[in-house]
């Protein structure tokens, strides 16, 4: 265990889910006009950068009509802060937090979205003050799957990547901590783990499976 020196965390879907939702909202609007969203089709773009896809002309070409795009953005939003108003930190989130701390470790996040996306569901959470660093979109030129997430949060952390273990929910930010160089957990959430997820180096179901002191005993060499 004293390998490792720090531990870095995705966001979305991982400490909070906000993928479900976000895709549950969409695939409701969707049926209103008798169109489906694959899972396939989505889930491409989790975990990174999804401005290349439009979603509402994707439904437009889906279901062979013209959508009224505000009032589909309205629906959409509507529903979706209702799918998220329950919820909460995934089980074991806390848990990882506390003892990441008592263990010495220094602790990062690392996520695509929006810095002001992440510090708000932090302070709602009560756990903006968990983190040694956090590193969001504006931080680096190409968000994940590339690396550059990692990197720079390892320089805030002052570890190396082969002293630090991410947790990831999204097949593609597995791939940009291993392209990194860092040890990677998956803990899919309702929705990711349907993917196919590429090479990692444990997976659990839930946080609240393993202790954090367990991992880290698998992970270490």
């Amino acid at each position: 265990m004293a390998a490792f020196k720090a531990i870095i965390f995705d966001f979305d879907g991982l400490i909070l889910d906000t993928e479900t939702p976000e895709y549950r909202s969409f695939s409701e609007l969707y049926r209103q006009y008798g169109a489906e969203l694959p899972i396939e089709v989505w889930g491409r773009w989790i975990g990174t950068d999804a401005s290349p896809f439009d979603p509402y002309a994707h439904l437009e070409a889906s279901a062979g009509i013209a959508v009224d795009r505000e009032a589909a953005r309205a629906f959409r939003r509507a529903r979706y802060d209702e799918l998220m108003a329950g919820e909460r930190a995934r089980p074991g989130v806390e848990d990882y937090l506390r003892d990441g701390r008592r263990l010495g470790l220094r602790i990062g996040l690392a996520s695509s979205s929006t810095r002001d996306w992440v510090l708000g569901y932090l302070r709602r959470l009560g756990l903006e003050d968990r983190f040694d660093c956090i590193r969001t979109r504006e931080d680096v030129a190409k968000v994940k799957p590339e690396p550059e997430l990692y990197l720079k949060a390892l320089e805030a952390l002052g570890a190396a990547p082969e002293e630090a273990v991410a947790f990831e929910d999204s097949p593609n930010g597995a791939l940009a901590a291993k392209r990194a160089g860092l040890k990677c957990v998956v803990v899919p959430n309702e929705l990711t783990r349907r993917l196919d997820f590429g090479e990692h180096d444990l997976r659990l179901s839930s946080m609240a499976d393993m202790p954090l002191e367990e991992v880290l005993r698998k992970l270490s060499p």
